[in-house]
């Protein structure tokens, strides 16, 4: 049997043109962090980068983090319709499995909110050990992704080697089975 790691190690990556030249604010990485700061009560690492829109930068940096060991990769912004929206294509470009059930479930619970989260390009994937969850770029709207999928990831990651992570039964009930 094997041991999981006691901290958790997560990257956040925004994808930006305009954050990744200094010309805007990045409002999603801290959003994501303060939404996992809330919610995780197990040991974490959270380290974050901003990194340009297109399909190239976006896999050379995930490759580089799932190398570096991180558990659970949280990507921020780059899943529209516009032209350099091509978050899900680099992600696609470094999965070993899909898994379209974040996706499904992300867009259901923003369409509840906004008509236009049926544009939105949502997945998840996993490499190696790593869980890449995409999301969107607003602070309000990676939250209703994250409560909306993140009772699964725990086991999860669980599942694929990665550390054990537990939450806040109050803000998520991760979901494990019995016998897990």
């Amino acid at each position: 049997m094997t041991t999981q790691r006691q901290t958790a190690r997560i990257a956040i990556v925004t994808v930006s043109d305009r954050a990744s030249r200094g010309e805007y604010e990045d409002k999603g990485g801290p959003g994501a962090e303060s939404w996992l700061r809330d919610v995780v009560t197990s040991p974490m690492q959270i380290v974050r980068h901003i990194v340009p829109d297109g399909r190239e930068a976006v896999a050379a940096r995930l490759r580089e983090l799932v190398e570096g060991g991180a558990d659970l990769i949280l990507v921020t912004g780059g899943t529209g319709p516009a032209p350099r929206d091509q978050t899900p294509e680099a992600v696609a470009d470094v999965a070993e499995k899909e898994l379209p059930g974040f996706g499904e479930e992300m867009r259901r619970a923003s369409l509840a909110e906004v008509p236009t989260a049926i544009l939105s390009r949502q997945t998840a994937v996993i490499r190696d050990a790593t869980l890449i969850i995409t999301l969107p770029g607003k602070p309000a709207a990676i939250a209703t992704c994250l409560n909306a999928v993140f009772a699964a990831v725990p086991y999860c990651l669980d599942l694929i080697g990665a550390a054990r992570i537990e939450t806040d039964p109050a803000r998520i009930k991760a979901f494990r089975p019995k016998s897990a």
